[in-house]
């Protein structure tokens, strides 16, 4: 490895199956630098930077050098925080560990909190990984990496859940990191992050870098057709509203207040969802945008008050909701790996959907699973995969495409475009405005930080330490001319 590099890739090819899903690929990785690797969903963008730490996925066969720095660890920040979370220990208790491990004192780990925009509070510390919002778990996640005193920190889509300004603290602080003399490699969907952090970029496709060079090379004048046509999606945004809003309520919000252990973390008086409506709900991270969905889902039964859908009160616990008020109510998570059965293909979780909340028969299910997956741009043999063979956006696709088999009347979705590429996203976001036009579509609540997002609401409701501090025409709300939302968006 050349003196002027902390970690190096030389033309790795990773194959499963006989499948290539990183072919050729060369990655240099010098100190105090920002590497970003961006592309599609599957295009191989984790599997590299995972190799880096020397982790691949199961039965792969590997061939390419890897060289890795020999005088400190490399840090990791997966896109998936939970799964590095220990779901039966406090957040607090795992940081101590990892310090006393590594020789760190208590000054330590209040600057890596610090370095991770995370308060050093005992009544966040002693929280479990569910009872922190996405974006909390991403910066425990962070906080861990620089506790580590790591050489090359590997960042896979760091800012994905975070709200637009912690996005821009997070991007500071990856940037002092870098300044520091430690080497960041950014695997990124965020091409304004890309933008604002990144001294050298690759581009991939299908396992292949199809363009690499100086950042400010690349955005003024892109070379290749598919980094080309990343950049004309990113900017494209979505200005279309859909069609007049029927008044009817389809779900109503009363009085809520719920609580983790005994700390109360929401409050909202009265929130409505009409029918095909769109609200989308938004606020910085921790703000309870998440524990509101889980209410409405059934799935945190911690609370007071009531919600009720067509007018009838909903069961607090899922596990009390008949079949057809689970079906009507229906959550895709933020964490799509987590919400899936490692061990199954994904066809047949999604198909099981259809089974169990509708009484279809198997091959009928299945057939409907398939459609429901082209739709939404899974084709080929990916519907027949075990969860682990698909990238995060990939799964977060397979996640929409089962919570739509239910043919439900809500359809929470939280921060579901976060892990997608821009060309996939401006996909979505064209499929969930073409729900909104269906008559037996369902009505939407989408838990956001993204501005295009949010645009293809309605209406908005704006989170702010676990209260609503203003809801109102998504027009009015996101032009920032209320103080509660401004720097939200």
């Amino acid at each position: 490895m050349s003196p002027d590099l902390v970690a190096e890739i030389r033309e790795l090819r990773v194959e499963i199956d006989g499948r290539a899903i990183v072919d050729g690929v060369n990655l240099r990785v010098p100190p105090g630098r920002v590497t970003a690797l961006v592309g599609a969903s599957g295009s191989g963008k984790t599997t590299t930077g995972l190799a880096l730490l020397g982790e691949y996925p199961p039965g792969a066969r590997v061939t390419g050098e890897v060289c890795a720095p020999d005088d400190g660890p490399v840090g990791y920040i997966p896109q998936h925080p939970a799964a590095v979370l220990n779901p039966v220990r406090r957040v607090g208790a795992l940081l101590h560990d990892i310090a006393r491990a590594h020789g760190r004192d208590r000054s330590d780990l209040r600057r890596a909190l610090a370095d991770a925009q995370l308060p050093d509070g005992e009544a966040l510390l002693r929280r479990y990984p569910h009872q922190l919002s996405g974006g909390q778990q991403q910066r425990f996640v962070l906080a861990q990496a620089l506790l580590l005193g790591a050489r090359v920190v590997v960042a896979d889509e760091p800012t994905t859940g975070q709200d637009p300004s912690t996005k821009s603290r997070i991007v500071e602080r990856l940037a002092a990191v870098a300044a520091r003399g430690i080497a960041v490699v950014l695997l990124s969907h965020d091409l304004d992050t890309v933008r604002a952090l990144a001294d050298e970029v690759l581009v991939m496709r299908a396992g292949r870098v199809v363009e690499s060079g100086p950042a400010e090379r690349l955005w003024a004048a892109p070379r290749h057709e598919w980094t080309r046509k990343l950049l004309e999606a990113d900017a494209a945004s979505i200005t279309d509203r859909t069609g007049a809003v029927e008044k009817r309520s389809v779900l109503e919000v009363r009085n809520l207040t719920a609580v983790h252990g005994r700390t109360p973390v929401l409050h909202v008086p009265h929130l409505t969802l009409r029918a095909g409506e769109c609200l989308a709900v938004v606020g910085r991270s921790g703000s309870g945008k998440t524990t509101l969905g889980r209410c409405l889902a059934g799935l945190h039964r911690d609370h007071d008050g009531e919600i009720l859908l067509d007018g009838a009160v909903l069961p607090r616990s899922l596990r009390h909701r008949d079949r057809a008020r689970l079906a009507a109510v229906q959550y895709v998570f933020q964490d799509a790996r987590a919400a899936f059965d490692e061990h199954r293909p994904v066809l047949d979780q999604i198909a099981r959907t259809a089974v169990r909340l509708r009484g279809t028969d198997g091959p009928a299910a299945r057939a409907e699973a398939l459609e429901a997956l082209k739709r939404l741009g899974l084709t080929g043999d990916l519907a027949h995969r075990r969860p682990g063979a698909l990238s995060g956006g990939e799964l977060q696709r397979a996640a929409l495409a089962r919570a739509l088999l239910a043919r439900p009347r809500v359809l929470v979705c939280d921060e579901i475009t976060s892990g997608l590429d821009t060309v996939t996203r401006r996909g979505l976001l064209d499929l969930l405005a073409g729900l909104l036009t269906d008559a037996a579509g369902p009505s939407l609540v989408l838990i956001t930080h993204d501005p295009a997002t949010a645009r293809l609401a309605h209406r908005v409701a704006v989170l702010e330490a676990g209260e609503v501090v203003e809801q109102g025409p998504a027009e009015r709300v996101l032009a920032g001319a209320m103080g509660p939302v401004h720097g939200l968006l």
